[in-house]
């Protein structure tokens, strides 16, 4: 059979037909044009892993490096204006370079997205000569949130009014809470230019937020009129994260991102297509839902390199196997392999709704505005999943590994911290969730007849059709709950009814989540062949489906569809899958298509990882030279 990409997996053996099906399920059907590009820089230099003489590099050198990478990306390109047209190449490249420099996915995700997709949004008509951020003679960043409005950033206060007689904006920050908060602005890595979030005065009036771009800083310095502090480290990736400000900052009327949401005309006058300053604003910065997206999409790429990881770890760490029993490696244990198979039925389910996520964002793209609230509804709830769970399955593949997990040289540290940065970014979790708990609550409480099939009790608890009744239950279940108690508290005061309703909403989403992921799972069963690559990816399934009706079993025991003996079963099914899973780990993680010169860089991926601490000047090494002549007597 053709293989997708090289036919070579990670130990350099040929990969199987099975883990080539269950790489296109992961990666899609055109995972060559997609991730090829991406997977094939990752193996050259300067992004394999640098052998940093202990103690190792400081936060400056990361970051230098990252900039370095992020040039010799930009020369790889044939256009730089690909990833930022383009979401399916901007998804794969933070897949491909969260793993391999968190801090260079994050300066390049800010670049090409949020900041070069912006101005390709916003001109429609080709004016704004973008060539200095094409070339990357001047990188680009994003200055939207502030000191006193994160998740609020409609909020913003920085202002930029309007001068007739100049015929520009003079853009400033009235006060400390108004300064922006951790773009990447300081001129490590060249100079820089932002789209800035401000408040758009015109003749007195304020228009709502809108973005300007701005140039800040030259090689060496902030321009004049622009106050450029570095904040205190931030844990993981060391972006240069910091606090900007501007005093009285003039720009020229090009500099406005101007279009349906609002523009200023030849005479002074600001005209708007759209109405409410809140929708000119989600207008101005719909960049962010794409940035959501390649959230997930670094935090799928991380969780799938480390469980490989820990899987290929497991493998050859042995530990004692008890008298008179050899050694053994320390993945036979099921207290070792459970919670691997476990993370392997997540990283799939993650993996999988990520990229059913990315197929409905490009289908709404180009549909109704209905539509698209949906998608990104979805882009919404799958990021704070995603990323949620990747924590979850990075810490747990970190504690198998031990105390080597948690050095720097092995990989897997840096990678904990940099997820919890996309936890926050684009939106922190608990708020993005919170705004579509609000939605489907709404969705639920609208359409109370379309209500889910009943899952009958004494269905197959092996079966994954009745596996996704249970699924959609539980979703009912709790948003029934939600309804219920905000129904409790009398109209007149939202903020009460919410608080009231929030907590079992939330619950909600997470479920929705898990439904969607189990649809997912679903339709990349139905895509594969029969076979034993089908019969991997069901294993998956219904693993992750189980845990997920386990952990709601009471609910659902309570509410008639499971019966005491099917909740009493729960148990034994799930350790069954957890066997089957458990015998095909290594299959499973040859079907990420790492390549062999990643995995390289990270010394426990290896059988040999004790090579990594060798040490040429120890007494193994010198005793033969400190033998007296003629051997030992």
């Amino acid at each position: 059979m053709t293989t997708i990409f090289d036919g070579v997996g990670p130990s350099g053996a040929r990969t199987g037909p099975v883990a080539d099906l269950l790489t296109t399920a992961l990666l899609g059907p055109d995972a060559r044009r997609e991730h090829g590009f991406w997977r094939r820089l990752v193996t050259t230099e300067p992004f394999r892993r640098p052998l940093w003489p202990p103690p190792g590099p400081t936060p400056d050198e990361r970051l230098a490096l990252a900039h370095a990478r992020l040039r010799t990306l930009n020369s790889a390109l044939d256009s730089a204006a690909r990833p930022a047209s383009d979401p399916r190449a901007l998804a794969a490249m933070h897949e491909w370079l969260a793993p391999v420099d968190p801090a260079l996915a994050t300066v390049a995700g800010i670049h090409y997205n949020l900041f070069l997709g912006s101005l390709l949004d916003h001109d429609a008509d080709g004016t704004r000569d973008l060539s200095e951020f094409l070339r990357l003679r001047r990188i680009g960043t994003f200055l939207c949130t502030e000191v006193a409005h994160g998740n609020d950033a409609a909020a913003v206060e920085t202002t930029a009014t309007f001068d007739p007689a100049r015929d520009g904006f003079v853009l400033h920050t009235p006060h400390a809470g108004a300064q922006k908060f951790m773009p990447n602005t300081s001129p490590a890595g060249g100079p820089k230019s932002g789209l800035v979030a401000a408040r758009l005065i015109v003749g007195g009036a304020d228009h709502g937020v809108f973005l300007l771009l701005v140039p800040l800083t030259d090689a060496s310095r902030a321009l004049p009129g622009i106050r450029v502090r570095r904040l205190p480290a931030r844990m993981g990736s060391p972006v240069d994260h910091c606090l900007t400000s501007f005093d009285q900052v003039f720009v020229g009327r090009e500099a406005l991102l101007g279009g349906v949401q609002g523009r200023v005309g030849e005479d002074g006058v600001f005209r708007s297509d759209t109405e409410g300053r809140r929708r000119r604003f989600l207008a101005s910065i719909g960049r962010v839902t794409a940035g959501r997206i390649c959230m997930s999409a670094s935090a799928v790429g991380s969780a799938r390199a480390t469980l490989a990881v820990a899987v290929r770890y497991g493998g050859h760490r042995f530990v004692s196997g008890g008298r008179p029993s050899p050694p053994v490696p320390v993945i036979a244990h099921r207290s070792h392999h459970g919670p691997l198979a476990e993370a392997m039925a997540t990283v799939f389910a993650m993996s999988l709704l990520h990229r059913r996520v990315l197929d409905r964002w490009e289908e709404a793209a180009a549909g109704p505005p209905a539509g698209r609230e949906a998608a990104e509804r979805l882009v919404d709830v799958a990021k704070g999943w995603i990323t949620w769970q990747a924590r979850s399955v990075i810490v747990e593949c970190r504690e198998r590994c031990g105390a080597q997990g948690l050095l720097e040289n092995n990989g897997m540290a840096e990678l904990v911290t940099g997820v919890e940065g996309a936890i926050t970014a684009e939106g922190d979790n608990l708020a993005i969730h919170s705004r579509a708990a609000a939605g489907l609550l709404f969705e639920a409480a609208r359409d109370p007849d379309e209500e889910p099939a009943a899952a009958a009790p004494g269905g197959d608890l092996t079966d994954l059709r009745f596996l996704g009744r249970l699924l959609d239950q539980v979703e009912r279940i709790w948003f029934a709950r939600a309804a219920a108690r905000m129904a409790r508290v009398p109209h007149g005061n939202p903020l009460e009814r919410w608080n009231e309703a929030s907590g079992t909403a939330l619950r909600g989403v997470e479920a929705h989540a898990y439904r969607q992921a189990a649809h997912a799972y679903e339709h990349a069963l139905a895509a594969l062949p029969g076979g034993e690559a089908r019969e991997r990816l069901g294993e998956l399934a219904r693993l992750f489906a189980l845990r997920w009706v386990a952990r709601n079993s009471g609910d659902l025991l309570a509410a008639g569809h499971l019966t005491a003996g099917q909740v009493e079963g729960l148990t034994d099914v799930t350790e069954q899958l957890i066997a089957a899973v458990s015998g095909h780990l290594p299959e499973l993680a040859e079907s990420f298509a790492l390549p062999g010169e990643l995995l390289a860089d990270w010394p426990i991926a290896g059988a040999r990882y004790t090579d990594a601490y060798d040490d040429p000047g120890a007494s193994w090494h010198t005793a033969a030279d400190r033998e007296p002549a003629g051997g030992a007597r």
